[in-house]
C-alpha cells in the first residue's frame, strides 16, 4: 500500500497521471488533507501536520493496512515525514519530492554549489512567499475574497503554477490547462480556500526545529521547485536518508509535470527497501 499526500495549492487531482502506472505495483490511497477539497471545510481548529498524520494513520488502519509507504510533496512531504516519525512500526518508508534545508549558522564548509542551492531558498523567502505570510496570519480574511470570486481563486492558485513549475513563460508549458482548472475548481466548489489556508496558521504555532523521521527516506529533487535542498544538510536533518535523486527538469508539481520521472523514482526507492 502507498499513501499519496498532496499539498497546497494542490489536491488529490495532482496524482491523476500517476495512478495508472503506480497501481501496477501499489494499492494506492489518495486522500484530501483535512480542510482541503472533499475533506473540508473543517469545523474545528487544531489541524496541524501532526494531527493530520494521526488522522491518516487512522485511515490506513481502518482500511486494514498494517504496513505501508507514504509519499508527498509540499505539505504532503511534511505529513509523510511525520507519519514515519510517529508511526515507524506501520510506515515502511517515506518518499518526498520536496525538502527544504536551511542555512546553518556557519556556512564556511559548504561548496559553491551548495551555497547556490541555499540562495534559491533565500529567493523564495524574499520574493515568492508573500502568500504564505498572508495565509499564516490572516487566512479567514483572505478566504472571503477567494470564496466570493472564482477569478480571484484562479489567480491566487495559478500564480503558483507560473512561479513554481518548469515552464517557458506560461504555466500551461508545464501543466495541462484542464488539470489546473480541475485543481482550482476543487477549491472553488468545496469552499475550502479559507480552511486550506488555515493549515499555515495552525502549523506556525508548531514550527521549530524539525524532528527527524526514523524510517528509510528517499528524496527526489526537481530543479524548478521552490528551493533546492543541500544533500549534506539533509543527511544531518534526516539520519535515515537512503535515497537521493536529482532530475534535470520538472518543478514543484512533479506528479503533474513529470509523472513518469516521479513514478520511476518512487518505484526505485521502495524496491530498495
Amino acid at each position: 500500500p502507498l499513501l499519496l499526500i498532496h499539498g497546497w495549492p494542490g489536491s488529490f487531482a495532482e496524482f491523476l497521471d500517476v495512478i495508472e502506472p503506480l497501481s501496477r505495483d501499489f494499492h494506492l490511497v489518495i486522500p484530501s488533507i483535512p480542510g482541503f477539497g472533499f475533506s473540508g471545510p473543517v469545523q474545528k481548529t487544531g489541524w496541524n501536520v501532526l494531527r493530520i498524520a494521526w488522522a491518516f494513520a487512522k485511515l490506513m488502519e481502518g482500511l486494514g493496512y498494517e504496513r505501508y509507504g507514504a509519499q508527498g510533496g509540499d505539505w504532503g512531504s511534511g505529513i509523510a515525514q511525520e507519519l514515519g516519525r510517529v508511526f515507524p512500526e506501520q510506515v515502511v518508508g517515506v518518499h518526498v519530492n520536496m525538502l527544504q534545508t536551511f542555512r546553518p549558522s556557519g556556512v564556511n564548509d559548504l561548496t559553491p554549489e551548495e551555497l547556490k542551492s541555499l540562495e534559491s531558498l533565500d529567493h523564495y523567502q524574499q520574493e515568492l512567499s508573500g502568500y504564505m505570510h498572508v495565509q499564516r496570519t490572516r487566512p479567514r480574511t483572505l478566504s472571503y475574497g477567494l470564496t466570493d470570486s472564482p477569478v480571484g481563486q484562479l489567480a491566487w492558485i495559478t500564480e503558483k503554477f507560473h512561479d513554481w513549475t518548469d515552464n517557458k513563460g506560461v504555466p500551461e508549458d508545464a501543466v495541462d490547462r484542464d488539470r489546473m482548472l480541475t485543481n482550482v475548481s476543487i477549491y472553488w466548489f468545496t469552499g475550502t480556500a479559507g480552511s486550506s489556508a488555515a493549515l499555515y496558521k495552525e502549523q506556525s504555532a508548531s514550527w521549530g526545529k524539525p524532528q527527524p523521521t526514523t524510517v528509510p527516506t528517499g528524496v527526489a529533487i526537481f530543479p524548478h521547485d521552490i528551493s533546492a535542498p543541500v544533500r549534506s544538510l539533509a543527511e544531518k536533518m534526516i539520519p535515515t536518508l537512503v535515497h537521493w535523486t536529482e532530475f534535470d527538469r520538472g518543478g514543484h508539481f512533479a506528479a503533474m509535470e513529470e509523472p513518469d520521472l516521479l513514478v520511476q523514482d518512487i518505484r526505485k526507492f521502495f524496491d530498495s527497501l
